[in-house]
């Protein structure tokens, strides 16, 4: 088949794309950085992510699954959430337009339309974009990722790595179920050969406190430190304070929201087996050691 993927040459969806390729397929991107290194040798055929109508639908001609990795992460200059909301459902209407078959779309556990986070409510209206389409579909709720490129997990261990005491918001009892990040790419090619409608959640087989998994990531990577406890506002306030040093947005106060609200657990069955204690332990002397640039990343 001819199939195509957003941002190939980024996270989740070079995972998916590698998978898809090694079954075969033709693969294609659609791309906010042409211009970034090519994981795949030129195996994977570029074309821009430009939210024009008739520009996405000349993109995806001939394809017949498109696979959606497409997100922002924080508001940042012109990329917005409620933008990213938008584009999205310019690039679901050219998907029909194109005569694409199914869509594989990437969200996040606990969607909500009436969220008062715009990141969980534009989720769940990218998702009735794709479910009012028309279009075979299958939608995977993953919740935080970890994996080589992953920027929590790894930003985690790069501050434990440098300073004596660790600051968590809160008391730090509120929960989390990280998932690997080629565990949820397994998952979604699957669902490319599916046929049909599915929505279901994608998630790791552990659940930490976050102050549980801060200290898994010391431990691990043999740098534990006190964690303190101390308000959000404050927490934030310090997040702000580091990001000056690292050219970064380290933390957001949607984030904190998100998490202390439990939204980043599953209620269903865990789909994925790698456990977080296992990868750590094998890639204990790389993590943390860079600083993870989100901006770096997407927008320089």
């Amino acid at each position: 088949m001819k199939i195509a993927v957003t941002g190939a040459f980024s996270y989740s969806g070079k995972y998916i794309a590698r998978r898809l390729l090694k079954r075969g397929e033709e693969v294609i991107t659609l791309t906010g950085h042409p211009d970034r290194s090519d994981p795949f040798n030129g195996g994977v055929k570029a074309f821009p992510l430009e939210f024009d109508l008739q520009s996405l639908t000349e993109s995806l001609r001939g394809v017949e699954v498109l696979v959606n990795t497409y997100w922002v992460r924080f508001d940042w200059g012109l990329n917005t959430q409620p933008g990213a909301v938008e584009n999205t459902g310019k690039l679901v209407r050219a998907a029909v337009a194109a005569g694409v078959r199914r869509i594989v779309h990437i969200s996040i556990t606990n969607p909500a339309l009436d969220s008062p986070l715009p990141y969980f409510w534009g989720k769940a209206t990218n998702e009735a974009f794709v479910q009012e389409s028309g279009l075979s579909y299958a939608i995977l709720r993953p919740t935080v990722l970890f994996g080589a490129e992953d920027i929590l997990i790894n930003n985690i261990a790069y501050l434990l790595r440098r300073f004596p005491i660790f600051a968590v918001p809160g008391d730090g009892s509120y929960r989390l179920q990280p998932v690997f990040v080629d565990d949820l790419a397994a998952l979604a090619v699957e669902a490319v050969y599916r046929q049909e409608n599915i929505v279901m959640d994608a998630v790791g087989p552990d659940i930490f406190s976050f102050g549980q998994m801060v200290g898994l990531i010391g431990e691990t990577i043999g740098h534990s430190r006190r964690l303190v406890h101390v308000p959000p506002k404050l927490a934030l306030s310090a997040a702000r304070f580091l990001s000056l040093f690292v050219g970064d947005v380290l933390l957001t106060p949607e984030e904190v929201d998100g998490l202390m609200a439990g939204l980043l657990v599953s209620s269903e069955p865990a789909r994925c087996e790698t456990r977080l204690e296992d990868w750590l332990r094998e890639n204990r002397e790389r993590v943390g050691q860079r600083y993870a640039s989100e901006l770096k990343r997407h927008y320089r």
